[in-house]
């Protein structure tokens, strides 16, 4: 099954493109006390759905110099058919400054696909300080995670791994 853009219907406000909708807090039907707090917090959630169901949700905060890609998921059985790029590409499209992503250094499977688009691995003696200044997470979480940068987050700074 190929995903195209008229295969993904609106979930909340008409006025947005109509291939990708902000998502509605109802309309997440997950983790919602987490979700609710990240909301106030200033992310917005996108979603793409085929026929009423939810194939994945993507979130985007701005964080002042850069903003944040959050709470990325695709469904399983929706997974390698180009929701998660085109979810990505779309909260990229909304951001003219660097956007990050911060995952567990473990999940090489979520490394490899924002590789696979354009982001590259910003170098351990960033990174630390890019999580602490821009998420808000335990320590014990900045030490377990990694940080990739779909642009440079500080000029002449970030370096191909």
């Amino acid at each position: 099954m190929a995903l195209e853009d008229e295969d993904l219907q609106p979930r909340t406000v008409k006025s947005k493109p109509k291939d990708l909708e902000p998502l509605s807090i109802e309309a997440l039907e997950l983790y919602i006390g987490e979700l609710e707090a990240e909301i106030a917090d200033g992310v917005e959630f996108w979603g793409a759905e085929e026929e009423g169901r939810l194939l994945g949700v993507m979130g985007i905060q701005d964080r002042g110099e850069v903003a944040l890609v959050r709470h990325a998921y695709v469904a399983s059985g929706a997974q390698r058919k180009g929701v998660g790029q085109k979810l990505l590409r779309h909260v990229q499209g909304l951001v003219r400054k660097p956007l990050l992503v911060g995952t567990w250094a473990a999940a090489e499977w979520a490394i490899a696909f924002y590789r696979r688009n354009g982001f590259v691995l910003v170098p351990p003696t960033q990174k630390d300080s890019l999580l602490r200044k821009s998420w808000s997470i335990p320590e014990r979480q900045i030490e377990t995670s990694v940080v990739l940068a779909s642009r440079n987050p500080e000029p002449n700074r970030v370096e191909e791994p």
